[in-house]
């Protein structure tokens, strides 16, 4: 069995942190089997090494590894690419097609953003996890195939399990062992020894002198929250190797690569509070319009019996504590009845008539008109499609941008536009 170190040379890994080495430990470790791995981190960590690793020291090192972006392959075509089809099973297969876990049979497939695969594809790896068995899109026979899963994710997994977003079953199977690599502010004394890394290899790529740090850029570096990991720093060292002339870097030069991102201390997020603040703000206004026609609905059903009633002493007092429980205590005062007032105006809905009581005709009988209420349209799904339809039209149809403003990923915006006919 190889050596920690000699994992690092030879897959180029640089760092010291104990969390690292013993993510790379676990990986040499369980190399020789064919359990299934999930490598969880966050973006940018290097989680794509680790699956490298468990192919190269495995007994599947001569087979063929295949790394596959499942958040980047289209909903419609995912099981496509991963298990094949039948020439004829839908418009375009023009003739059958392999798919990676027949093309990859007896090697490795590295599933990275295993997150993002819809719940339909989460049925069919499931059934090659259990049995090695899949089926081609557009047929119906059952073809077997050896190939050791590696799998990784940036996602919350019990949190996207609790949401069904997920299979809880699927997750297990996939997390037979699991695998964290910690984010780069965690490996402070790695972050340095990464910059002067990259910093040579560009000054060889580029054919300049190297960089260097000053000692209060070497701490405003350690400092620095780095939320883009591994990958922002590779981009810092690389715009600072190419722009620069001058070849020691300050504090103050480093700085102006370095995005803002306030105080740099951790924030602290309640865990059930993870979805898009779009779609908080829209559950919540569309909580209070149907608390407030409910209210309204309350004071048409007093009105209208005050109305109609010769003595409506009772009913009155009814309707100012529901007055003053939409509108606060503070407003008691303005709804008191008053014998000093001419006429006694009742407060009523927008669609109605208002109707005046003369003082000193008490024996006159209330005329109204025939109330006519609207009903609004308090549709989700008309909400939904109203926003998307104005979404897409304001970034002229581009997709990615309308998902962004609607805070929702592409394939779910692409899948709401099927579903709507847009």
């Amino acid at each position: 069995m190889e050596s920690i170190q000699a994992i690092k040379q030879r897959f180029g890994i640089i760092g010291n942190d104990p969390k690292l080495n013993r993510a790379l430990e676990k990986a040499i470790q369980v190399a020789p089997t064919d359990i299934s791995v999930l490598v969880t981190g966050e973006s940018g960590v290097g989680k794509e090494s680790i699956p490298k690793i468990i192919h190269q020291l495995s007994h599947r090192k001569h087979g063929k590894y295949i790394a596959v972006n499942c958040g980047a392959i289209p909903e419609g075509t995912i099981d496509s690419e991963l298990f094949g089809h039948e020439k004829g099973a839908f418009t375009g297969a023009t003739q059958t097609r392999s798919g990676y876990f027949e093309v990859a049979d007896g090697g490795t497939i590295f599933l990275d953003e295993v997150g993002e695969l819809p719940l339909t594809t989460q049925v069919r790896l499931l059934r090659v996890l259990e049995n090695g068995e899949f089926i081609k899109v557009g047929s119906s026979k059952v073809q077997k195939t050896n190939v050791r899963i590696v799998a990784a994710t940036n996602v919350d997994m019990f949190e996207a399990i609790k949401k069904e977003k997920f299979r809880e079953d699927l997750y297990y199977r996939l997390s037979t062992v699991d695998i964290h690599l910690p984010a780069l502010r965690e490996r402070k004394d790695d972050i340095h020894l990464l910059f002067r890394k990259f910093a040579s290899d560009f000054a060889i790529k580029y054919k300049m002198p190297t960089v260097k740090l000053t000692d209060d850029a070497v701490n405003l570096l350690i400092k620095y929250r780095w939320n883009g990991n591994i990958r922002q720093l590779r981009n810092v060292a690389e715009q600072i190797s190419i722009l620069e002339q001058n070849r020691t870097i300050s504090a103050t030069t480093l700085q102006k690569y370095l995005p803002s991102t306030g105080n740099n201390l951790p924030a602290v997020i309640n865990p059930s509070k993870s979805e898009s603040d779009f779609s908080s703000e829209r559950e919540i206004l569309y909580k209070v319009l149907f608390d407030m026609k409910s209210d309204l609905n309350d004071l048409k059903k007093l009105t209208m019996e005050l109305m109609k009633s010769g003595n409506a002493s009772d009913v009155q007092k009814d309707n100012e504590r529901l007055i003053q429980k939409i509108y606060g205590e503070d407003d008691e005062d303005s709804f008191e009845n008053s014998e000093e007032n001419n006429l006694e105006v009742l407060s009523i809905p927008e669609h109605s008539e208002v109707i005046e009581k003369p003082s000193n005709e008490a024996d006159d009988k209330y005329h109204f008109a025939e109330e006519i209420e609207e009903e609004e349209t308090l549709s989700l799904q008309d909400k939904e499609l109203e926003l998307i339809k104005k979404s897409l039209e304001r970034h002229k149809g581009k997709r990615k941008l309308a998902a962004a403003e609607l805070g929702i990923s592409e394939r779910t915006l692409y899948r709401k536009i099927k579903q709507y006919d847009l």
